[in-house]
């Protein structure tokens, strides 16, 4: 039997990087917060 995650970087970048977070207002609020990290 497969385990269940199955890694896939481009998947994850699409879902949670930096383009996909710059459509809502995730960002700004990261910053305004001062985050080291802002995103994945």
């Amino acid at each position: 039997m497969k385990r269940t995650y199955q890694p896939n970087n481009r998947k994850k970048a699409k879902k949670h990087g930096f383009f996909a977070r710059k459509l809502t207002n995730i960002l700004n609020n990261r910053r305004r917060k001062g985050r080291k990290n802002i995103c994945k």
